[in-house]
C-alpha cells in the first residue's frame, strides 16, 4: 500500500525501487523546465541528494507535456517509477507540479530505512475539483513570512492550489497600501489588555515573495480585504470613513464591531478602489475576495449620509445598501478583469442575523443591487447559502463552519467528520452543482496565537479535507484513508508538524 494522500485515481504497484544519487539526471521537455527544476530542489530536499537538471545521467527522472494526457485536465498527470528511470507526463505545468509532490510524498513516506529509494508504481491522478483551499487569518494574529511559507509548502503536499489569505481585520490590518501610509502606521498595531503593543504587517515586497513561492508550488494566493464590517483597524487609521468619525483604537478582543465603514460617503468607495488597485497590482489571482460577512446596520440606520444615499438610489433598507456597496466594488473588480469573491452574506437581503446558521434569502433585486454572474460566494453559516447562490447561477466555495473550520475545537470536529464533509449538497441539480468549485479549511486565529497550535488544529484534518477535495467519492473509505494517514505520522514529523495525535486514527495515542 501507497499511504499517499490524497488518494490517486489509480495506483499500481510495480516490482523492486528506484534509487536515486547526485548523479541522477532530471530532464524537461519543452515547456516543463520550470517544474522539473522545482522536482528536482524539493527531491533533494527530502531525499538528501544534489539533484540539478542536466542532460543525461544514470538515472533519469523526466518532466514532459503531453496534449494527448489532456482528458486528465490541467492538474492531471501521469506517473511511472521503474527501476532505472521516472516519467512524469502532463496536459499543463500544473499537473507536473502535482506529480512532484507526489513524488516528493513518495520519498518522505520511504523514511530513514530507504532514504533515497522510490517505490515502482505506476499512477494516474486527476482533482475532483479545482479549488482546494484553506483560509489563512493573519488579522487576529500575526504570522511572519516564514511561518506562511511554510503552510504554503505543507498545502502543496497535500496537493492544495489556494491560500485564501485574510489580510485585514477589526484586530489589524497586515498589507502595505503605500497610497495610505497609516494603516500599518496605526492600524497594524494593538494594544494588549496588559499594555503590551502586538501587531506587524507585511511590507509589498514580502507579499511578492509570498505570492511567488506559492506560485512556484502552483498555489494561488486569494487576497480578503475585509468590507463593510471587520474594519476598525482602518478605521483607527481613518476615521473620516466611518459613519460617527471615530476616534476609534485597533480592537483587541474578538467579536463583532458595530462600527464599519460609511456606505454614503464617496471618500469610502474611492479609498476602497485604490487599496484594491494596489492588492491588484500585488496578487496575479484572478479572484479577489472582499469578505461582506458580520456587518452590523446599527450606525448606518442613523447617520445622515447613508440615509441620504438609500434614498437617492432608491434602496429599501440598510440591507440592500451593503449590497449597493458590494455591487460597485464588484463591477469596479469587473472593470480590472478580476472576479469578486465574498462570504455568503453579500447576497442576502433578508435580516437574517449576524453570525449565525440560519435560512439565507436572496433578493431578486435590480442592477444597483445584483452582483455580476462571475461572482463567487463562499458559504460558512452552513451549506444553505451555497445552495441558493448556485440556484442563481453563482459559483461557490464550501466552507460550512461545521465541517470546514479548522480553529473549532478537534474534540467537536473531528478527522472523521471532516473526510465525510461531500461538497456538492444533494439538493442540487447535476447543472447547479458545477457552480461548487470545491472546499476550503479555515484556520482563524482568534484562539491560536503559536505555530505549535496551529499546526495541532489543522492537522491531520486538513489532510481529510485535502482527499475530500481531491479524490473521487466512489474510491474514498474511511478505512483506507485512516490507514494511508496512520503511516503518515513520520512523514509530518520530519517536516515538524506537531500536528494532533487523533485517537480514531491512531488509537495507542489517546488523541495527545
Amino acid at each position: 500500500m501507497l499511504a499517499l494522500t490524497p488518494q490517486p485515481s489509480l495506483v499500481q504497484m510495480l516490482e523492486g525501487a528506484c534509487v536515486l544519487s547526485d548523479s541522477a539526471a532530471v530532464t524537461a521537455g519543452p515547456g516543463a523546465e520550470a517544474p522539473a527544476r522545482f522536482a528536482a530542489s524539493e527531491l533533494s530536499r527530502s531525499m538528501g541528494l544534489r539533484l540539478a537538471l542536466r542532460a543525461s545521467g544514470k538515472t533519469v527522472v523526466h518532466f514532459g507535456l503531453d496534449s494527448k494526457a489532456g482528458a486528465l485536465g490541467d492538474e492531471g498527470y501521469r506517473l511511472r517509477v521503474a527501476p532505472h528511470d521516472v516519467s512524469v507526463v502532463a496536459h499543463a505545468a500544473a499537473g507536473l507540479l502535482r506529480a512532484a509532490q507526489t513524488l516528493r510524498q513518495l520519498a518522505l513516506l520511504a523514511g530513514p530505512a530507504q532514504p533515497r529509494a522510490l517505490p515502482c508504481c505506476e499512477i494516474e491522478d486527476h482533482p475532483r475539483f479545482a479549488w482546494r483551499g484553506s483560509l489563512l487569518d493573519a488579522g487576529r494574529h500575526f504570522w511572519t513570512v516564514d511561518d506562511t511559507l511554510r503552510y504554503i509548502d505543507l498545502l502543496a503536499l497535500y496537493r492544495m492550489n489556494v491560500l485564501h489569505w485574510h489580510l485585514t481585520e477589526d484586530q489589524g490590518w497586515r498589507i502595505e497600501i503605500r497610497k495610505y501610509p497609516r494603516l500599518t502606521e496605526v492600524g497594524a498595531w494593538r494594544r494588549e489588555e496588559d499594555g503590551s503593543r502586538y501587531g506587524g504587517f507585511y511590507t509589498q515586497d514580502e507579499i511578492r515573495r509570498v505570492v511567488a513561492y506559492a506560485a512556484e508550488r502552483g498555489v494561488t494566493v486569494v487576497p480578503e480585504i475585509e468590507m463593510p464590517g471587520h474594519s476598525v483597524a482602518a478605521l483607527a487609521s481613518y476615521p473620516e470613513l466611518s459613519c460617527t468619525g471615530g476616534p476609534f483604537a485597533v480592537r483587541n478582543r474578538w467579536g463583532v464591531s458595530e462600527d464599519v465603514y460609511c456606505p454614503g460617503n464617496e471618500k469610502v468607495f474611492a479609498f476602497l478602489q485604490d487599496v484594491l488597485t494596489e492588492v491588484m497590482e500585488l496578487f496575479p489571482s484572478r479572484w479577489i475576495h472582499v469578505g461582506g460577512d458580520e456587518c452590523p446596520k446599527t450606525r448606518w440606520k442613523t447617520c445622515p449620509r447613508c440615509r441620504e444615499r438609500i434614498r437617492s438610489e432608491g434602496l429599501r433598507d440598510e440591507h440592500e445598501l451593503q449590497k449597493y456597496l458590494i455591487n460597485r466594488i464588484d463591477a469596479f473588480l469587473v472593470k480590472h478583469g478580476r472576479v469578486l469573491v465574498g462570504w455568503d452574506e453579500i447576497l442576502e437581503s433578508g435580516a437574517a442575523g449576524v453570525g449565525h446558521a440560519v435560512e439565507v434569502t436572496f433578493a431578486e433585486g435590480d442592477a444597483r443591487t445584483t452582483l455580476s454572474r462571475s461572482a463567487v460566494v463562499q458559504s460558512w453559516r452552513g451549506t444553505q447559502g451555497g445552495i441558493a447562490a448556485a440556484r442563481s447561477g453563482h459559483d461557490v466555495v464550501m466552507s460550512p463552519n461545521q465541517h470546514c473550520y479548522l480553529d473549532y475545537d478537534v474534540a467537536h470536529v473531528s478527522t472523521r467528520a471532516m473526510y465525510g464533509f461531500e461538497p456538492v449538497p444533494a439538493d442540487l441539480t447535476p447543472e447547479q452543482a458545477q457552480h461548487v468549485l470545491g472546499l476550503e479549511g479555515a484556520v482563524w486565529t482568534e484562539s491560536i496565537a503559536e505555530r505549535d497550535r496551529w499546526d495541532y488544529q489543522a492537522f491531520p484534518r486538513l489532510c481529510a479535507l485535502a482527499e475530500a477535495a481531491w479524490t473521487d467519492p466512489a474510491l474514498r473509505s474511511w478505512d483506507g484513508f485512516r490507514a494511508r494517514l496512520a503511516a503518515q505520522a513520520p512523514l509530518l514529523q520530519s517536516l515538524g508538524v506537531r500536528y494532533w495525535q487523533d485517537p480514531d486514527v491512531w488509537p495507542a495515542s489517546g488523541g495527545a
